[in-house]
């Protein structure tokens, strides 16, 4: 099989590899996409601790069960199929409390484990006896559904900030992360959803997918924007979703009395030791939250917003390549080129 491996910092070589062996309870998945995350970008460009070469990376992944083991019970040959990247442990005290994106020794396809930039992929039994493979709807798009594991990622972030009818939200960072957030907080209810980046076709193609207003900081001042949309009252609701250490900085200052912020996008290494003023966490009385991965049942979610387009996953997805372009497409991403890149595996 064709397979794209990573040998190190921005050394990622199109390779033939034997197809994986899959045991008696695993799967073997003929991969379809599978999308470009940035924590892709991160890796080949900087390395990663967990990441330990030579390695197939690759997590946002969609395909079909090509074999299975003589042990695996409900599915079957030809299933269209997802898989959830984190494999839990399902016995730690995270686990055991509904935690599994916290699972405090978790697997990772991608990561720790080969992943979906490759032909084929094998699932083990773990992960398979815990649900990380779900099936698919037949008149579900393959293609569309590879985002379903960083939509999760934000339908989770969003658990806590319980956007409602009326709220005014603003976003830092218009990628395809920033614009889920975007998409996801209309859905909710949100009068008002803001959108913040220095990209200038970024912002156009969040303002054209629904999203009420757009602000380029490259040629605007974010706090004097906000302020004049709001009238002075501030957003009750900020996401800080690039990984940008001032952006945490600027979304609390634009926030109500009593609202929320989410720092949805982690700092590089070396730059997450980032002075914030807390006083205004403690006068406005601000909740502060973070967010880290997903869950099983948050793709399942997600997977209903991208088959019902709640959230449109054609838009969203702007660039398909082949393998060979694999880091052609790392480097656009890097650029801030369209929103979304996935690679078409077959």
């Amino acid at each position: 099989m064709k397979a794209a491996v990573f040998h190190g910092i921005e050394d990622i070589r199109i390779e033939e590899r034997e197809i994986p062996k899959i045991d008696d309870d695993g799967i073997l998945i003929k991969v379809s996409y599978c999308a470009i995350c940035g924590t892709d970008v991160r890796i080949y460009f900087n390395g990663q601790d967990n990441v330990i070469p030579p390695r197939i990376t690759g997590h946002e992944i969609s395909g079909v069960i090509d074999s299975i083991g003589k042990n695996v019970q409900g599915y079957k040959v030809g299933d269209k199929v997802v898989v959830v990247p984190q494999i839990a442990c399902g016995k730690c005290f995270e686990c055991l409390r509904g935690n599994s994106n916290m699972c405090n020794s978790a697997d990772v396809i991608g990561y720790g484990l080969d992943g979906g930039f490759a032909e084929y992929m094998a699932v083990p039994g773990k992960a398979v006896e815990h649900g990380n493979v779900i099936k698919l709807e037949k008149d579900q798009d393959l293609k569309f559904s590879c985002i379903a594991e960083p939509l999760s990622c934000v339908i989770n972030g969003h658990k806590n900030l319980n956007i409602k009818l009326g709220d005014d939200v603003l976003i830092v960072g218009a990628g395809p992360i920033g614009t889920m957030h975007a998409l996801l907080s209309k859905a909710q209810g949100a009068s008002r959803v803001i959108l913040a980046d220095i990209e200038e076709n970024r912002l156009n193609l969040a303002h054209e997918l629904g999203t009420d207003f757009v602000i380029d900081t490259s040629k605007t001042d974010l706090y004097e924007e906000v302020n004049e949309i709001t009238k002075g009252q501030g957003v009750d609701v900020g996401i800080a979703a690039c990984s940008v250490p001032s952006v945490q900085s600027q979304v609390l200052s634009v926030i109500k009395k009593g609202g929320k912020a989410l720092f949805f996008a982690g700092l590089p290494k070396g730059k997450s030791i980032n002075p914030i003023d807390t006083n205004i966490i403690h006068y406005k009385e601000i909740s502060l939250y973070g967010s880290f991965g997903s869950t099983i049942t948050q793709h399942i979610t997600a997977l209903k917003l991208i088959n019902s387009k709640v959230i449109n996953a054609d838009r969203l997805i702007t660039t398909i390549l082949p393998i060979d372009k694999l880091v052609d497409g790392i480097k656009m991403v890097r650029r801030g080129e369209g929103l979304k890149i996935a690679i078409k595996m077959s």
